[in-house]
């Protein structure tokens, strides 16, 4: 499992092996079945996680009842509540794994202990982490100006084997339509 973090770190930084080794030591493997929730609305969220195999969704739920997907999280994704995370509060939102899910996992503390200890990982988290925020930023400012035909084409263009993986009911909460909107674009 660890191969797929060291891909994850080599796409900004050089590790040595030693260097790696003694990374790796930080993190924990685990798998979930489908439909567990690795995290639920309300909980305390000490870690966070990276995808080796499998798919997540972030996502809400409305007082209606209606599903709000924030994020997919796949295959050398890192997914959290980030917000729980950092600021102590419970967790606003829940991640659930669509597919059986192979992760690794760290705590904050042991994030910090690392970054504190190695500025290339302290680099490659603020690469990542000012990533993460660049695309959250493209995708509201999608869903501000972009319709639905193409916000649909747009995700498809960039996640084509999402189309695959998830029913077109996930895809219209992640896009902030109806299943039935979609359905009537003819996509």
């Amino acid at each position: 499992m660890c191969i797929a973090l060291r891909h994850q770190f080599e796409e900004f930084i050089q590790l040595t092996d030693e260097e790696f080794e003694y990374v790796c030591s930080f993190f924990h493997a685990t798998k979930f079945n489908k439909h567990s929730l690795i995290i639920q609305i309300g909980d305390v969220v000490d870690r966070e996680y990276f995808v080796v195999k499998g798919l997540l969704k972030t996502f809400v739920t409305d007082e209606n009842g209606k599903e709000h997907i924030l994020q997919f999280a796949m295959e050398n994704w890192w997914v959290s509540d980030y917000q729980a995370l950092n600021t102590k509060e419970r967790a606003g939102f829940n991640i659930e794994c669509l597919e059986e899910v192979e992760i690794l996992y760290f705590s904050l503390a042991d994030k910090n202990k690392l970054c504190d200890e190695m500025p290339k990982i302290e680099r490659f988290f603020r690469l990542k982490t000012t990533s993460g925020f660049l695309n959250l930023q493209k995708r509201v400012m999608v869903l501000i100006k972009n319709d639905a035909l193409s916000r649909y084409k747009q995700l498809y263009e960039q996640y084509p084997t999402l189309f695959q993986r998830v029913p077109k009911s996930m895809i219209a909460a992640y896009l902030g339509v109806t299943r039935e909107t979609l359905s009537r674009l003819s996509i």
